[in-house]
């Protein structure tokens, strides 16, 4: 891993913001990821993420934190959080921002128990896979306190594969239709290609159900997307 997301990150931080990070998936062009959005705050988040902030409680994990934002909000709300990711960069932006409980770590390396794990920015991508996303699930469930929650968000992007030719790929295809390839850059780096992975919300609940958690559809988004509570 080459950071480049870490580094599009310190240098906004820095005041060196001339161009925004470069994406696109095995299915979709290129496209922007601006970087002024990663550093939004409250009133400038989708509402998905407004909800699934308001449903937090307790002692909360925030996976995958990015620049820090949802932990700044939930920080300034009085919640103990612990955020985490595994770029760097983030975390040092993520600390220089105020949110000092950061840390450089995967989520399958945590092993302490939370009230409330928020994995959101389509949360089913760190699961990589349709083969690898019960692992996950059955990590993340034993890092649950009693009563605890995981908010999770994600899109079924099944309308992405418009025409009939690729319809039928998706309908015959032994691989399930949200298993991508991520490609990032910036400044012209290239980071190492990643799998990423959006599940539908029915996928979503099968799985989780297969490793004993339960899976509540809490919100749907305009744009193919859902807040998920598994507990």
């Amino acid at each position: 891993m080459k950071d480049v997301f870490g580094k599009a990150l310190v240098d906004f931080y820095l005041g060196h913001y001339d161009e925004d990070i470069i994406t696109s998936t095995s299915i979709s062009e290129n496209d922007t990821l601006s970087l002024p959005y990663l550093f939004r705050d409250y009133h400038e988040m989708p509402i998905i993420e407004k909800k699934a902030l308001k449903l937090s409680h307790g002692r909360i994990l925030d996976v995958g934190c990015g620049a820090g934002s949802h932990s700044l909000h939930l920080k300034s709300l009085g919640y103990n959080v612990k955020a985490i990711d595994v770029s760097e960069g983030a975390i040092i932006v993520t600390k220089h921002r105020g949110v000092m409980n950061a840390q450089k770590l995967d989520v399958l390396d945590v092993m302490v128990q939370y009230d409330t794990i928020l994995i959101l920015m389509n949360g089913t991508g760190i699961f990589q896979t349709i083969k690898s996303t019960p692992k996950y699930l059955t990590h993340l469930k034993s890092l649950l306190s009693p009563g605890g929650q995981i908010l999770i968000d994600s899109s079924d992007i099944k309308y992405m594969y418009k025409g009939q030719e690729k319809h039928y790929l998706v309908e015959n295809s032994d691989k399930y239709y949200g298993e991508l390839d991520y490609y990032l850059s910036y400044r012209g780096v290239k980071e190492i290609p990643m799998k990423w992975l959006y599940l539908d919300f029915l996928k979503l609940k099968t799985l989780s159900n297969s490793v004993g958690l339960t899976c509540e559809l809490m919100f749907r988004g305009p744009h193919h997307d859902y807040l998920a509570k598994l507990s």
